[in-house]
């Protein structure tokens, strides 16, 4: 099962910027993006082949997330273990067969760290989920989870110390997520590089040098790490200020 996982950052602006050539050339199972921007009605994405399923946010242009996949789940469900879950559609599942698929939209906490405390309290929440449905079935997350666990993750982590993002909570948070049960499938693969990056800020030739962050994952669960096929960044692909990324799993 071929997953792409991106923050398109307003899913509309996307498609006018070749979201829709990354898809067909790719041909993935399926297609998890967060932060789409839009309500029911705004868009009509021409998938034939997919079925569609979206997480709305309340609020209008802002946050939110969808999954389009070829494979009918057993079911779909929204996360609704935080208030912020469940208002700004920052969660959006698929129950198959052998797997959870959670596609996650983590809150930001924000420039001066105003939302910290709430982006703890989701931490717990979120950890506690997960918990939960790897006690049935493996799991695999994906999305962006707005946290570079580790210095490698930023190009200037000294100076970004203590940054949304890369404060000693959410890095700890991260931590004992991984120690849960879950395996980083980055660092399974690339556990020294340090210039693999998902964001980069709008700023003038940033992204042409590399000064980013990675802050968008793909975690599975430990019992299924020996599943995996492949994983790549595609920090080639623009059309967002993040990147897609794609990881190939065979799910027996």
């Amino acid at each position: 099962m071929k997953i792409i996982s991106w923050n398109v950052n307003g899913l509309r602006a996307a498609v006018r910027k070749g979201f829709l050539d990354y898809i067909e050339s790719e041909d993935p199972d399926i297609i998890a993006v967060q932060e789409i921007k839009l309500q029911s009605g705004q868009i009509e994405i021409p998938l034939d082949d997919y079925e569609c399923y979206w997480n709305y946010a309340e609020r209008k242009g802002y946050s939110g997330t969808a999954i389009f996949t070829k494979h009918t789940p057993i079911r779909s469900f929204i996360g609704d273990f935080h208030p912020a879950a469940d208002s700004e559609g920052r969660v959006l599942g698929l129950e198959f067969e052998n797997v959870y698929l959670i596609n996650v939209y983590t809150p930001n906490s924000k420039r001066t760290l105003e939302r910290l405390s709430e982006r703890l309290e989701w931490e717990d929440a979120f950890l506690h989920y997960v918990q939960q449905l790897n006690a049935i079935k493996p799991v695999i997350i994906c999305g962006d989870l707005n946290v570079a666990h580790q210095p490698q993750d930023v190009k200037n982590d000294r100076s970004n110390i203590g940054n949304s993002g890369f404060t000693d909570e959410e890095r700890s948070k991260m931590t004992r997520l991984l120690n849960s049960g879950f395996t980083d499938v980055l660092r399974h693969y690339y556990p020294e590089r340090d210039d693999i990056f998902t964001w980069w800020s709008y700023m003038k030739t940033v992204r042409e040098r590399n000064i980013g962050w990675r802050i968008d994952y793909f975690l599975i669960s430990d019992s299924i790490v020996d599943q995996l096929e492949h994983f790549q960044v595609d920090d080639h692909i623009y059309g967002s200020d993040h990147c897609p990324m794609r990881m190939t799993i065979n799910l027996h």
